[in-house]
């Protein structure tokens, strides 16, 4: 939380500490040990800024009724030195405490001093976290479900950054195992096609113009050297031409979208460093195996799995987890994370307790792995779910998207919905320059503000910093609603962080947006007295840097003039 808000509720607990001390010196509470209690922010900010379970959680150790013990509390309260101004009682017992204007102008001060740090903390500690997302397939472009996770995965990393881990972004290229051989086989007919005659592509080969345009590339500069090859040297050769080719396209495109990773992590790389075998080892060498028509099995069901799992086929070839298990323990020993992240489709829901089962067995904390299931997109235009680009006539990727609407709507969008929420992403409305496109919406706020800094400044009128003093005159509702909000960022962040929920940073940014026009609305600068003026000038600005900083932790641009 930020500095302001945590000295507040600290002054709040205390407060509430010392009442309760007071009244058990003056004989009207039980000497005894109190457990801790709660402070929350109410639904409805008219019940105050603060809300405390004390009076409900001390009832049965001082065995009286909550509101007795509130009333009791609220007469031993001293407020003074505090931001409290005031507090009442609710319900059964509840507190409602409301903060003073000092409390208000700190918060625009601390914003001030700060400026692109607010927003910021350590409640992460520096632990380092692994963020896994995207990982699309190299052997082919990224499609619509890529878009949706670059954008989450990235925002995930960015709240956790921003909430004080020490956090590093990772693809996992899965340059080896079944996906690959079907590549080079794919590769090599199309190569031999332009040699030989009869040369049929199976049906479950893969069939792209990118295939064709590979192998094209490739006789451009090898001619026919490999048409009397063994058949894996020329597999061998064309993948080893075609899939860096991928992997950079896969780079670029990722940075086009504002994505850049730490670590392009290649599955290869834990077959030539004995890392798979390695894993198979431990697990057998620990009693955690057995074979069985020829094959080696995990005995996942000791693990809360349903049912065991093959980890080397009878042929001595390790099944595809066996390298994902490899890959999830070398991130958590071999490198050390304290904690990995990984974004996956909703399709991978029963793979994740066997990893974790696996990790068990490996003696790991299982616990320190997270996923994070992520349902469909479906595309809209017109109000009909489409698969098909307008300009190409063929399905939409990650590239053929960010040709169509702006990447600031394409990320703001994609964390529109919670991951685990299927989302319709609205083409049309997407380019839409209007209140009911949430991004410009938002980035249309931040360009107001830009617009009545700059227009004020061509008038002679320089903003200026204002005193506390001048700021507590910020009393209209519209100002304290606005000032309330840009108070809980910090905490917002967090709370995304412990989610791994970028969607509440969206979210955030609308609401504080909609409560910046309201005060727009209500409360002129220009004509006032000068230190009034000054006061709502200073929310202004403190509004555009809150603003800013959120649009950047999700990679937006915050534009001064729209």
């Amino acid at each position: 939380m930020s500095a302001i808000v945590g000295l507040a509720k600290t002054q709040i607990k205390n407060c509430i500490r010392a009442a309760a001390d007071a009244a058990m010196r003056a004989g009207e509470f039980a000497a005894c040990d109190l457990p801790d209690f709660t402070l929350e922010v109410p639904a409805d900010r008219a019940h105050g800024d603060f809300a405390a379970n004390a009076a409900l959680a001390w009832a049965k150790p001082l065995r009286c009724a909550p509101r007795k013990i509130a009333e009791t509390l609220m007469r031993h309260a001293d407020l003074s030195g505090t931001y409290i101004a005031r507090w009442e009682i609710a319900g059964p017992g509840f507190l409602n405490l409301f903060l003073s204007s000092d409390y208000a102008a700190d918060i625009l001060l601390d914003i001030d001093r700060l400026a692109d740090r607010y927003g910021r903390s350590d409640f992460g500690a520096g632990k380092r976290v692994l963020v896994e997302f995207v990982s699309a397939n190299p052997t082919g472009p990224m499609h619509i479900g890529n878009a949706r996770g670059g954008a989450l995965g990235d925002g995930i990393a960015a709240v956790l950054d921003w909430a004080g881990y020490d956090v590093e972004r990772e693809f996992y290229i899965n340059d080896a195992g079944n996906q690959i051989e079907k590549f080079g086989l794919s590769l090599e007919l199309r190569y031999l096609q332009a040699f030989c005659d009869g040369v049929e592509m199976p049906e479950d080969s893969y069939h792209g113009q990118d295939i064709i345009d590979h192998a094209n590339a490739f006789i451009a500069l090898y001619g026919d050297r490999y048409v009397d090859a063994d058949s894996a040297e020329r597999r061998r050769a064309l993948v080893d031409f075609a899939l860096p080719k991928n992997i950079e396209g896969l780079r670029q495109d990722l940075e086009k979208y504002r994505i850049t990773y730490n670590t392009w992590f290649r599955e290869s790389s834990l077959h030539q460093s004995g890392e798979v075998d390695r894993i198979v080892s431990l697990l057998k060498a620990a009693g955690h195996t057995y074979e069985q028509d020829g094959a080696t099995w995990f005995k996942a069901t000791d693990f809360g799995c349903d049912k065991d799992f093959v980890l080397v086929r009878s042929n001595g070839i390790p099944t595809y987890v066996v390298p994902d298990i490899a890959y999830h323990y070398n991130k958590l020993v071999t490198r050390g994370f304290d904690r990995a992240v990984d974004v996956l489709g909703a399709d991978h829901h029963g793979y994740v307790p066997r990893l974790k089962a696996a990790l068990t067995a490996l003696g790991v904390d299982a616990s320190r792995l997270d996923a994070v299931m992520m349902q469909m997109v479906r595309l809209v235009r017109d109000g009909e779910v489409i698969k098909a680009s307008k300009r190409s006539g063929k399905a939409i990727t990650l590239v053929t998207l960010l040709d169509e609407v702006p990447i600031d709507a394409a990320r703001f969008f994609f964390n529109l919905r919670e991951a685990n929420s299927h989302f319709d992403f609205d083409l049309d409305l997407a380019v839409e320059q209007s209140n009911q496109n949430p991004v410009y919406y938002v980035q249309y706020a931040h360009a107001r503000i830009c617009s009545i800094l700059r227009n004020l400044a061509d008038e002679g009128i320089a903003a200026r910093a204002c005193t506390a003093a001048e700021l507590a005159a910020l009393t209209a509702p519209e100002e304290q609603a606005l000032i309330r909000h840009l108070s809980a960022l910090t905490d917002e962040i967090v709370a995304a962080a412990q989610a791994y929920d970028p969607t509440r940073m969206t979210r955030y940014v609308t609401d504080l947006a909609t409560l910046y026009h309201k005060f727009y609305n209500a409360c002129r600068a220009k004509g006032e007295d000068e230190p009034l003026m000054q006061a709502r000038l200073q929310l202004c600005r403190a509004t555009a840097t809150v603003l800013r900083n959120v649009l950047s932790m999700l990679k937006i641009d915050a534009p001064d003039r729209m």
